[in-house]
């Protein structure tokens, strides 16, 4: 539902508001706050200001800066998730399911950059980052799962070692959140292909 709040500057009920926001938007813009002040750094009174609206604006969404958090890391996750839940799913080689979860995390650090950043940003520092933050490791526990059996089944070679193996492949995979420009010469499609061929063929000839 879009709320037309008090005015953001003279607090007069029933004054039209500079800004009309319904909860996606309050949601998005406050993780813009947060990515560009710090979470920690961010009161509510930060981000009415940055929205233009008052805090009883922000409040009709959300109960808390905490639920905002909350709210916006699961967004991440769950897309993760379900990431994880059509890979482990599939018919397929341990081989193809790694490359299928390398190339759907690429995507999603591209379509959820900001919820991927803000996630990528947590340091435990509450119970809800906390939360968050296992389910991290919950993912990153099943692509260290998915190397154990891809060496085993010899679609891998047995000398790399599965957990530094799917730490480095995700940390690769998470850090376009920080570069790639959408909007340049290159495509999701393409950067897809070069972070497949980079794991899993090499740059060298031979």
């Amino acid at each position: 539902m879009t709320v037309t709040d008090t005015d953001a500057t003279s607090g007069v009920p029933g004054r039209a508001s500079r800004q009309a926001y319904d909860r996606e938007t309050v949601l998005r813009k406050c993780v813009d706050v947060f990515l560009d002040h710090g979470y920690e750094a961010t009161s509510v009174g930060m981000l009415s200001k940055s929205l233009g609206i008052s805090k009883s604006g922000i409040y009709h969404h959300v109960s808390s800066k905490e639920e905002i958090l909350e709210v916006a890391s699961d967004r991440a996750l769950a897309a993760l998730e379900q990431v994880r839940d059509r890979c482990e799913a599939m018919e397929a080689s341990w081989v193809d399911k790694l490359e299928y979860l390398l190339r759907e995390t690429v995507r999603l650090a591209v379509e959820e950059r900001a919820y991927v950043t803000l996630l990528l940003r947590l340091r435990g520092n509450s119970p809800v980052e906390m939360a968050a933050l296992g389910r991290r490791r919950e993912l990153t526990r099943f692509v260290e799962d998915l190397m154990l059996k891809a060496q085993q089944a010899g679609e891998i070679s047995p000398d790399v070692n599965p957990q530094v193996q799917a730490r480095l492949q995700l940390g690769m995979a998470n850090s376009v959140v920080e570069w790639f420009a959408p909007e340049g010469r290159t495509g999701v499609a393409e950067l897809q292909d070069n972070v497949v061929e980079l794991v899993f063929r090499g740059i060298t000839r031979g």
